[in-house]
């Protein structure tokens, strides 16, 4: 063994060092100032306690503003909050306490759950733990020991934990003074390095485990950060989610429900339903003249989802359907013994349409779409409201090129995509490239070729948008059969959307046997390209929803003017309005109640109409209108011919506008 160590440090140097110098001795070597910000090393990437010994290799120093701190700082509350929550309640039985995205929390045996008028107690006595400042120790113990201290604690569930680490592992057991928790680490030096920006969020119920058999335990939520900014910020964050809940704003715009009988289905609304169709009309619009749009069955023989790789990989996600014959007889063995599924996606389906007939080369690309219904089994607990259903429509479509035409393809792709996200207001947008994972199928010369042709397309997205799209990689993260771009949205309170995907596919052409006739009159088989933009058609209005907070653009809003009266003597000329607004194009509802306008416009304000139009005997007279617009207390007022090309023209789809803007150019 050497009595030396030699590290690299960030900026290329190399320094040796004796055996058994830790990180904290690194730092003080370095300055005394960086020990004191110190809160870990990283050796060669992974996280290490400062108090760690070093080895050859890559050091670097993590300070607590340095974003690999994060997880510590959260890891490290977790910990001040259990050894809160047993000085508070002695007796209760810590369990696991992980890192989340997003924050952290600990699950306790307790003999009554908490409340949420806990918490504040909870964090009281946090803050105190963090000013002790008591520094963070590590101790390996035997197996035998820390058995005997966890059960002699009255700690089963620990005991639990430490008979199920693999014989060959360490036992690390991490002090904060005299308070001690089984962990495999690795801790900041002191819990006053946690800081007070953390907050704890809500309580829950867990089972041990997550089996629903184990005892039931009781969970508290907590996040924390390095800033009081931070935090602040995303307290922000998640007060406007709330307000901008689309279930709840579902309910106040009478957009759709969901119930018992339907577990994951939406039940669309007339307004709902509106808008649904509103965006797939939009869609329709933007395949106009380069995809055939198609549509595939539902409901397919089992066979075919064997061929295509999903009755064994994907089957736990399917739902799987027999004939009522083959209950009603259950004698008839051929019946009993045939088995449909509900198709999850629609890609088998699309090439079963491409075989149909011999293709040439001349032919291809040879582009399909189609707003497939598609079911996929999610457990109950996942589903959330339109985000994360189990029957939805995909705007999904297919392209199968040659090769040589892939790049093409795939810029072209991304052009609709970007336009399409324009459109809907979304400007910053992130395409990372997800490359080949460890399981896949394919030759790796065929990935070669395919991860270089796109990695070549991701450097061209780039530089057309002026590095205005941001772009990256994701090694390992590509689908089994082949590489693929993933387009994340930023909305209006700054989170993030992964929606449309662009994924090349060497194995379903393979498995079906798809191909060509190429210029050589030899049989070739084809590159497919899996396409979405929205994704999932429910979970995209969900995201506008909520992005626009239910204040949806005029074009877009599934009921965009109501036109109100103030007396019963304006009812005939507000008639008029209606229906110049609707001989226009726009959908319009009436409000001729014999109530208040105040009261009208405070009503329609709630359902998110845009555009209140109030018509009085004045107006009636001067054939003028008073505009009201959703959010504003302004009031203008125009003539009626006026409102209407207003109105009209800001009714009139983006697309739309271009083609006329093109048309008139011309």
């Amino acid at each position: 063994m050497s009595d030396t160590v030699s590290l690299k440090f960030p900026d290329g140097s190399v320094r040796q060092y004796a055996a058994g110098t830790t990180g904290r001795e690194v730092a003080e070597a370095i300055s005394k100032s960086l020990a004191k910000k110190a809160v870990a090393i990283a050796l060669d990437g992974t996280l290490r306690d400062l108090s760690d010994p070093v080895v050859d290799g890559l050091i670097e120093i993590v300070t607590r503003t340095d974003p690999r701190a994060l997880e510590l700082i959260r890891h490290d509350a977790a910990h001040v909050m259990a050894e809160a929550v047993q000085e508070l309640w002695p007796g209760t039985q810590v369990t696991i306490g992980p890192v989340i995205e997003n924050g952290f929390y600990y699950d306790f045996a307790k003999n009554e759950p908490f409340t949420p008028e806990d918490l504040p107690k909870i964090e009281k006595r946090m803050k105190e733990i963090i000013q002790r400042n008591k520094p963070f120790t590590k101790e390996v113990w035997p197996r035998s020991k820390a058995r005997e201290v966890f059960a002699a604690k009255g700690e089963a569930y620990k005991v639990e934990l430490v008979d199920a680490i693999p014989e060959d592992q360490d036992l690390k057991i991490y002090y904060q003074g005299d308070w001690f928790d089984l962990c495999r680490g690795p801790h900041m030096a002191s819990t006053g390095q946690v800081g007070m920006a953390f907050k704890l969020m809500k309580v829950a119920g867990a089972y041990w485990r997550g089996d629903s058999n184990n005892a039931m335990l009781s969970r508290i939520y907590g996040t924390a950060f390095a800033e009081q900014e931070d935090l602040d910020r995303y307290l922000h964050i998640l007060a406007e989610a709330e307000k901008r809940d689309h279930r709840k704003l579902g309910r106040e715009m009478d957009l759709f429900h969901f119930q018992e009988e339907g577990p994951g289905v939406v039940f669309w609304h007339g307004k709902g339903w509106r808008m649904f169709q509103t965006l797939t009309s939009y869609m329709r619009r933007r395949l106009e003249g380069t995809y055939q749009e198609v549509n595939a069955p539902q409901v397919l023989d089992k066979s075919l989802w064997e061929t295509s790789g999903h009755w064994g990989w994907y089957q736990e996600n399917m739902f799987a359907v027999k004939s009522a014959h083959a209950f009603t007889h259950p004698d008839d063995e051929e019946a009993d013994q045939k088995i449909f599924a509900l198709k999850p996606m629609n890609c088998p389906g699309h090439v079963q349409i491409f075989k149909h007939g011999l293709k040439s080369y001349r032919e291809l690309p040879v582009r399909l779409a189609e707003f497939g219904n598609v079911h996929r089994y999610e457990a109950s607990g996942a589903l959330h409201g339109l985000m994360r259903v189990r029957g939805f429509t995909q705007d999904d479509a297919h392209v199968f090129c040659t090769e040589e035409q892939m790049a093409a393809e795939c810029l072209r792709i991304n052009d609709l995509i970007l336009s399409v996200y324009e459109d809907f207001g979304f400007s910053e947008i992130v395409v990372k490239l997800s490359t080949r994972p460890e399981k896949r199928v394919g030759s790796d010369d065929l990935w070669d070729r395919a991860e270089s042709v796109m990695l070549d397309v991701l450097k061209t997205i780039e530089a057309q948008s002026g590095g205005r799209i941001k772009t990256g990689i994701m090694p390992g993260e590509g689908a089994f059969y082949g590489p693929k771009f993933e387009y994340t949205l930023r909305d209006a309170i700054g989170r993030e959307w992964q929606c449309g995907t662009t994924q090349v596919d060497f194995n379903l052409p393979e498995r079906f046997g798809a191909f060509y006739i190429d210029d050589k009159s030899e049989k070739k088989q084809p590159v497919m390209i899996h396409r979405a933009i929205c994704g999932s058609m429910e979970r995209f209005l969900g995201i506008l929803i909520e992005n626009f907070a239910g204040h949806m653009p005029l074009w877009f809003a599934p009921l965009q003017v109501v036109v109100a009266t103030i007396t019963s003597d304006a009812d005939d000329y507000g008639r008029e309005v209606a229906e110049q607004l609707r001989d226009a194009g726009l959908q319009v509802e009436t409000d001729f109640r014999n109530e208040k306008i105040n009261y009208k416009v405070r009503e329609h304000s709630v359902t998110k109409v845009p555009v209140i139009i109030v018509c009085g005997k004045r107006e009636a007279e001067e054939k003028t209108v008073n505009i009201r617009r959703l959010g504003s207390q302004e009031q203008v007022s125009m003539s009626l011919a006026e409102a209407v090309a207003v109105l009209a023209g800001e009714a009139t789809p983006p697309d739309v506008k271009r083609k006329l803007a093109a048309r008139a150019a011309r």
